[in-house]
């Protein structure tokens, strides 16, 4: 036998559950999972549990989609698991319903415009990213080794006088960074036998 189950959450322990609860229950949902989480953890225990409890057949409902998801993309994830399952997913506000033709069509243009936008995306960020190379920049955190760093830490090592660490600690940066940028391997730690 298949049935509705409800989905309800608040993202504050200020705000409650009622008018959720109020218009799952005028749904006819049998059972509702209520949850004071923010949307925008994708963990949810509650979620987990009635996600687990759906069987095929039943419908996942919730007040408002943006109840469920913390993204289009997040959203359709979920709906998209569900319907692998057999399991339909409805939103009141919206007039949502994948037990319907007419919703699994909407479902299907969301998907497809979701797609659309990650493709765009990527296609940007490749671009912008071979120009930025193209002009001689490449992106990620700027090093903290500097030119002068450098040439002091050069100077440090050439005079024979200081350890690796030493020179980390004078120019202020990690030892792996001196390491790299004298183009030095890490002396090896011996194991003693018997032991770590």
């Amino acid at each position: 036998m298949s049935d509705l189950i409800g989905y309800a959450r608040v993202s504050t322990t200020d705000q409650d559950h009622v008018l959720q609860r109020n218009a799952l229950d005028a749904a006819g949902c049998t059972r509702t999972f209520t949850e004071t989480a923010s949307g925008a953890l994708r963990d949810r225990p509650e979620l987990g549990k009635v996600l687990d409890y759906l069987r095929p057949g039943d419908t996942l409902v919730v007040w408002k989609l943006d109840r469920l998801g913390r993204s289009i993309s997040h959203l359709i994830e979920i709906v998209t698991a569900l319907g692998e399952r057999g399991i339909g997913f409805r939103s009141l506000t919206e007039g949502f319903d994948t037990t319907t033709s007419g919703g699994k069509l909407i479902f299907h243009v969301m998907a497809a415009l979701a797609e659309f936008e990650r493709d765009v995306i990527r296609e940007r960020t490749t671009a912008g990213l071979a120009a930025a190379r193209a002009e001689g920049r490449v992106g990620g955190r700027p090093s903290k080794l500097t030119g002068a760093k450098l040439e002091h830490a050069c100077a440090l090592r050439d005079a024979g006088q200081h350890t690796v660490t030493a020179i980390a600690e004078i120019v202020g940066v990690s030892r792996s960074t001196i390491y790299r940028a004298l183009g030095e391997e890490p002396a090896k730690t011996p194991v003693r036998a018997g032991g770590r």
